[in-house]
């Protein structure tokens, strides 16, 4: 007798049955493997709780482009007219406002948009009636209200609570505010606000993205500042005139009515200290940058050289060391100074902080042709160095290559500044003084990291110092030497 078909196709059934449970029990082996063995130092949640804890003043992290919140357009390049003629009026006084240029957009018709995880841009051109004493601005043609805050790090909530937010609103008749001030160019309103002060994100958050933003209109826009800071505006004033031909507004304090044919609301963030070329208006680079800042501060230097060229430097490149007074100080100082001076270098130590003058502070730099510092804003001044210079940056113990890197690694190559790594060992570390030898903090710098930032900031950047190994010290001075351009 025959056995039935149903019969025959038991036993293969069975069979693949037992195969397709082996095959499962294997890859949840493996996956029980990898996370207890192959854990990177910033996987699943402990990755999202460092970013999430990036709460101190100098950030790190590396943004992609996100969706847009609603469709907007590219910024465009303009040319809005010559001159602004700018017209004041008594507040009794009715002035009418401003004929409308649209720049190519639907008259009256605003957009605001993400253009990245960090920015928001919006763009509105018709009648505009800008009342900052309110945080309001009035726009003909749109019919619901739009809130922003001019600041690009919206990925970070406790940098974003510090800045003022505005609204965009419809304008109706008899309800809006008359101008009392009526311009003939575009207003562009961004904030200094959040984490500004630090020379890092000066430029990073505000800067570099109000440069990306504003450089097309080539001076004829009216910056309208939110937040301000007197102290802040007269440090950066140089560059700002390379950007506008007008005084920086108070627009939160300044009990004006300021009517515009055009406003745009917030920079656009590339990236951290960078430009992304083929993004922006023009396709400026980080490059035009740096020389738009050289034209601000009168900076001669050009290009760096192996014999110097700085007066008083007879021959000899430049070295500057960037000291720190608090954390992630050098404690051989002196003894570096003396083996550079020794190396070759004519050697200038300084420290710059939030009084020190701008001008004064980036013709120092650009006389440099070798900048070394510790981890810190204070190498953001790696923007005033001439091209073909060398940046060293000092990397504290701890791991922390991949903050080093995309702070100020990435942004040098952009920058045409050749770039170095000095590591720092556990034997060049203050921290071998303040832990016994098999604690976490010196054993296992990735398990401190998984705590987040909060527990690496503390354990790798408030708390310690540098005794340079004056060894490696000369070795890499060497190194930079030979990458510094020949004469």
């Amino acid at each position: 007798m025959k056995p039935s078909l149903r019969s025959r196709q038991e036993p293969r059934r069975l069979s693949n049955a037992v195969i397709i449970g082996a095959m499962l029990l294997s890859l949840c082996v493996l996956s029980i493997v990898k996370a207890r063995y192959c854990a990177t130092p910033f996987a699943g949640k402990a990755e999202e709780q460092l970013q999430e804890q990036m709460n101190s003043s100098i950030r790190m992290e590396t943004e992609d482009e996100s969706p847009a919140r609603t469709p907007g357009e590219q910024e465009e390049e303009e040319d809005e007219g010559d001159e602004e003629v700018s017209t004041t009026a008594a507040p009794s006084t009715k002035v009418t406002a401003p004929k409308a240029v649209t720049g190519g957009k639907k008259k009256g018709k605003p957009t605001c948009y993400m253009t990245s995880k960090r920015s928001e841009r919006c763009d509105a051109s018709g009648d505009i009636r800008v009342d900052g004493n309110r945080s309001t601005i009035y726009v003909s043609g749109i019919d619901r209200d739009w809130k922003t805050k001019p600041y690009a790090r919206y990925h970070d909530p406790v940098a974003m609570s510090f800045v003022r937010e505005y609204t965009l609103t419809p304008l109706r008749a008899g309800s809006a505010p008359a101008c009392t001030r009526n311009h003939s160019v575009p207003g562009f309103l961004f904030s200094n606000r959040g984490f500004s002060g630090n020379l890092y994100h000066d430029y990073t958050d505000v800067l570099v993205p109000l440069f990306i933003s504003t450089h097309q209109f080539k001076g004829r826009v009216q910056f309208l500042l939110s937040g301000m800071k007197p102290w802040w505006v007269a440090k950066f004033t140089p560059l700002f005139r390379q950007l506008t031909r007008f005084d920086v507004i108070d627009v939160d304090n300044d009990r004006e009515v300021h009517c515009f044919p055009r406003i745009v609301v917030g920079a656009t963030f590339h990236k951290d200290m960078g430009v992304i070329p083929s993004k922006s208006p023009g396709h400026v680079s980080v490059v035009d940058f740096k020389r738009t800042l050289r034209a601000a501060f009168g900076l001669d230097r050009e290009s760096a050289s192996r014999t110097g060229g700085a007066p008083g430097t007879d021959g000899k490149p430049r070295l500057l060391i960037i000291s720190r007074r608090k954390s992630r100080r050098f404690m051989n100082e002196r003894e570096m100074a003396e083996a550079a001076a020794a190396a070759g270098f004519d050697v200038r130590v300084a420290e710059p902080d939030q009084h020190t003058d701008m001008a004064t502070f980036a013709r120092l730099v650009n006389s440099a042709d070798v900048m070394i510092g510790v981890h810190g804003a204070g190498l953001t001044n790696m923007v005033f160095l001439p091209r073909g210079a060398v940046l060293i940056q000092v990397v504290p113990f701890g791991g922390l290559e991949w903050l080093t890197s995309v702070t100020f690694k990435e942004p040098a190559q952009d920058m045409e500044v050749n770039y170095m790594d000095y590591n720092v060992k556990l034997e060049e570390s203050s921290l071998i003084d303040q832990y016994p030898r098999n604690h976490q903090v010196l054993t296992d710098p990735y398990a401190v990291h998984k705590q987040g930032w909060d527990a690496l900031k503390s354990a790798y950047l408030d708390k310690q110092n540098i005794r340079m190994d004056l060894d490696r010290f000369k070795a890499t001075l060497k190194d930079a030497l030979d990458r510094l351009p020949a004469p």
